[in-house]
């Protein structure tokens, strides 16, 4: 086990290769398992081989001791090879972890509150619905909430389906649900940026390349309608190769398109609502259903369209019991 390993983005090493080593002749071993990579985070492997981390509990920065304690995220999520595409704590910007889910501007009876950068509200692991580990699927659903102070003002619901790696590519199916509990909450992204929502920070590298519909984007993008865009770098340091992760976007995607924010310094950032505030009345359930796509190399344009458009055809729901 590597406990309180996380935020030093130390390889993850397989928690029962001895037992799998020693397994009966012919047993077939399930390909995917979870198990706990400590009492805060659960990991994900694809036989030897770790695809990501879930981190439930609080992590800390062990290098950072004045940056914010964060939850409710996953890293690292790994490239094909083992090598690790996301970071946390990076230096630039240390409330940045992985990926997750935060807005700069959240405001509930007058208050303003910023989970972006983790400041007023807090999310809190509720408890686990389901690890289901498969042959062919590993399905994590579990339940959060956000807090300010001891009251509860958000139901967060979330789901993950992990597939089976292909020789090139892997996808990781996303579900993420929120209900407002007895007030009704107003989310916005920043202005003229608009990142708020869905954002993927990648880990450190010398090289990037970013793609979008319309192809190479050699500079930044602001407020920009996107269905999907990917992020390629040499991440992969022990290959000397380049690999990376696109982000997709449902079609039933609230306001779809949204608006992107994307950065070569490392960062895919899907902003929704944007920059306009919309409020979700209380008791009100909202869906937004994403995939990351993982890559080897620096895909073209239109291999990566091909990709978007095998998932969009899609039913984007994982849990039959999630409100719509």
């Amino acid at each position: 086990m590597l406990a309180g390993a996380i935020g030093l983005l130390a390889p993850i090493a397989f928690p029962d290769a001895q037992a799998a080593a020693t397994r009966a002749p012919g047993a077939v071993a399930a390909r995917f398992r979870f198990a706990a990579v400590s009492d805060k985070s659960l990991g994900l492997w694809e036989n030897e081989r770790p695809v990501l981390v879930y981190n439930q509990g609080h992590i800390s920065s062990p290098t950072e001791p004045t940056a914010r304690s964060r939850s409710a995220y996953l890293h690292p999520i790994y490239g094909l090879d083992g090598e690790i595409l996301t970071d946390d704590f990076p230096k630039d910007h240390v409330y940045h972890r992985g990926l997750y889910w935060a807005w700069p501007h959240i405001k509930i009876d007058g208050q303003e509150y910023d989970s972006w950068s983790l400041r007023g509200i807090r999310t809190e692991f509720q408890r686990w619905i389901e690890q289901d580990a498969k042959a062919n699927l590993a399905v994590l659903r579990l339940e959060n909430a956000w807090y300010v102070g001891e009251k509860m003002v958000m139901a967060e619901k979330v789901a993950i389906r992990v597939h089976p790696a292909s020789t090139e590519s892997r996808a990781i199916d996303l579900d993420l649900t929120w209900t407002p509990t007895d007030r009704p909450i107003t989310l916005w992204g920043a202005d003229g940026k608009s990142y708020g929502g869905l954002t993927l920070r990648f880990g450190p590298r010398s090289q990037t390349i970013i793609t979008v519909p319309s192809g190479r984007a050699p500079e930044d993008l602001v407020v920009t309608k996107l269905p999907w865009a990917d992020f390629s770098g040499d991440l992969n340091k022990n290959a000397r190769g380049f690999s990376g992760a696109a982000i997709f976007v449902h079609p039933d995607h609230p306001a779809f398109p949204p608006t992107w924010m994307t950065r070569h310094y490392g960062l895919l950032a899907v902003g929704w609502p944007g920059v306009t505030p919309q409020t979700l009345p209380a008791g009100a359930s909202f869906t937004c259903h994403y995939r990351i796509w993982i890559h080897r190399g620096v895909p073209e344009t239109a291999e990566i369209q091909k990709a978007y458009e095998a998932y969009r055809g899609k039913v984007g729901s994982l849990a039959p019991d999630s409100p719509k």
